[in-house]
């Protein structure tokens, strides 16, 4: 061997054992969680998805502690796309009041009434749940805060599942982020050309009962609350249909249900029914709207699995004529 190999060797050497030394990823994942906990607790959660995934790319950095710092540049690389679309998809948001588009309010309580036989799902629970008087600065139930931290994963659930995506397998990342991204989107076309206003909006404006946004009351308990770090103020009241709060929790299940092979991954469509139901019983959306959202999940993975195998379907063409030429 000669002495540069050994040189080249031993640096590798060194390099692998500088990547394996005990103890030193804990401690920066340590240091991370610590960090987002006392930003969390001094600010709030963050609602927007750039803050999220700066958040979330420097827990790759943490994970990754060791690596060439060239190496964590990789994420802005991968991510500029997903992030410069889902940024343009918040502030697209409000494109309903330039247009000047007629909101819609009455059919979904047309259709909730249909389906509650005569009451509206969100009057229904709020009656029973909310207590007399039924308001968001009373005193929040247990069940309230559970439906809080429920509310809140959907600003992390989907983006959070990308980044462990991204860190495990490049390739099956890109399946994911193209159905969330695709998610957003449709709902963002929908938004658009059917702007609909929400239950608690209705009640104020006289088109439906007593409803209250409770959306914030469980907050108060665990002293914490939302916040939009850098897309402050940006969103739009009237864009309730579809839900993609469930629409996100569907897709995360119908995904899970896809991609895994335990038995208990059927247990995950317990998270959309309990999104569905904090987001009825909280006044921000009709059932009608986690109907729409379910059905444009669904939508988005049969149409994201079809272009993908037409894709797959080209490569081996290509590849069977490369074969053929040698």
């Amino acid at each position: 061997m000669t002495a540069q190999a050994e040189v080249a060797d031993s640096n590798v050497d060194v390099d692998v054992a500088r990547t394996r030394r005990p103890g030193v990823r804990l401690a920066a994942m340590v240091v991370w969680v610590a960090a987002v906990a006392a930003w969390w607790w001094r600010f709030g959660i963050p609602n927007d998805s750039i803050t999220v995934m700066i958040t979330l790319w420097l827990g790759t950095v943490a994970w990754n502690i060791e690596a060439h710092p060239r190496e964590h540049l990789n994420f802005l690389r991968d991510w500029w796309l997903p992030a410069a679309l889902l940024t343009f998809y918040f502030f697209s948001r409000g494109l309903t009041d330039e247009l000047q588009i007629p909101v819609h309010w009455t059919m979904p309580i047309d259709v909730d009434r249909w389906m509650g036989l005569g009451t509206t799902p969100t009057e229904t629970l709020q009656a029973a749940w909310c207590g007399e008087p039924c308001s968001k600065d009373s005193d929040p139930r247990w069940y309230d805060v559970a439906f809080t931290f429920v509310y809140a994963s959907h600003f992390l659930a989907g983006l959070t599942i990308a980044v462990v995506l991204w860190v495990r397998n490049h390739a099956e990342w890109q399946v994911w982020m193209r159905r969330f991204v695709g998610l957003n989107f449709g709902g963002l076309l929908i938004y658009i050309s059917y702007p609909m206003a929400p239950p608690w909006l209705a009640s104020d404006e006289g088109y439906l009962g007593p409803v209250e946004r409770l959306t914030s009351r469980g907050w108060r308990d665990i002293g914490l609350q939302r916040v939009d770090v850098i897309l402050n103020g940006v969103g739009n009241p009237v864009a309730a249909m579809p839900s993609l709060h469930f629409g996100t929790a569907f897709l995360i299940a119908l995904y899970a249900v896809w991609r895994l092979r335990s038995p208990l991954r059927w247990l995950l469509f317990a998270y959309p029914a309990a999104m569905g139901l904090a987001l009825v019983y909280y006044g921000e959306h009709y059932v009608i709207d986690l109907v729409a959202g379910g059905a444009l999940a669904g939508v988005v993975m049969v149409l994201a699995r079809l272009w993908e195998r037409r894709r797959e379907e080209r490569a081996d063409v290509h590849a069977t004529a490369d074969d053929v030429r040698v």
